[in-house]
């Protein structure tokens, strides 16, 4: 299992049982010292030690570095957790590429770290059941902030300086439920199973850069992490979810509806093609 954002919140606490039930474990994270912190923590709650994997996903070069490090490790990956991300950072920041820094992250860095990763056709194809999964963590913002793709403000530009950090987070939340359907066409003679899914509202650091007023009404509102954890374990362990490839998720391990806009085909390919052009040559 390869969980990123396994340092902290949702992605900690599903590494967490994800190791209590005796599976290998590595969190990716892009920060070393709270990794080891989080490692430390985890194998002295579990008695199993998971592996560190530093991967900070607002770099195409780390991204590769990171699945360079995992293939001359494991020769298969039977559960990706797409898990990581960021919502709501100061406007002006991008990634190291240029891109949007929320969905250079929460797009584009997991798109190119799930292409470098054939261990997972790998596992498939080990596997009793001819399956391995990409889970990949959206959110209901993608409903609720600009459900839509606007392909000129994906990089920094006149075009994205229209949009506020709630709508570019909305539109990347909505570009994870895209790609995961095009993932799971384009993968199903693969044995790739792949689902999306809104973990919930969930009381995590995700929402450090809103504002005080906006947290403090949040709170009271939120549900804790061990409830998050819920709906992408069930998405990548049990075997019914096997058939849910191509599938959205909502609390608590049940099938929802994403956008209608996020199932039209050609919006897909479009997406898919504008990501392999991004990484292409890297």
């Amino acid at each position: 299992m390869l969980v990123t954002g396994g340092s902290g919140g949702i992605g900690k606490e599903t590494a967490k049982i994800l190791l209590s039930k005796n599976a290998k474990v590595y969190i990716a994270a892009r920060n070393a010292t709270t990794g080891a912190e989080a490692v430390q923590e985890l194998a002295k709650l579990t008695g199993k030690t998971p592996v560190f994997l530093k991967v900070d996903l607002v770099d195409l070069k780390s991204v590769k570095a990171a699945a360079e490090e995992f293939q001359s490790k494991e020769p298969k990956l039977d559960v990706l957790f797409n898990n990581g991300g960021v919502m709501f950072p100061p406007w002006e920041k991008t990634t190291v590429d240029g891109y949007d820094l929320q969905f250079g992250t929460n797009v584009l860095g997991h798109f190119y770290l799930t292409k470098l990763l054939p261990q997972l056709t790998a596992a498939a194809q080990s596997s009793p059941d001819g399956k391995a999964r990409v889970i990949n963590t959206s959110s209901m913002g993608h409903m609720v902030f600009n459900p839509s793709l606007d392909f000129d403000t994906f990089k920094d530009g006149p075009a994205r300086k229209k949009l506020d950090e709630k709508k570019l987070y909305g539109q990347s939340k909505f570009g994870n439920v895209v790609f995961s359907n095009e993932l799971a066409r384009r993968y199903v003679n693969q044995g790739i199973v792949s689902i999306s899914l809104h973990p919930g509202n969930i009381k995590t650091d995700l929402s450090r850069h809103s504002s005080p007023a906006e947290r403090a009404l949040a709170n009271w509102m939120l549900y804790p992490v061990s409830l998050g954890v819920l709906t992408q374990l069930y998405a990548g362990t049990t075997p019914e979810a096997l058939k849910l490839s191509g599938k959205y998720m909502i609390p608590w391990a049940r099938v929802g509806k994403a956008h209608k806009a996020t199932d039209d085909p050609e919006q897909a390919v479009k997406l898919w093609d504008w990501l392999e052009e991004q990484v292409k040559g890297l």
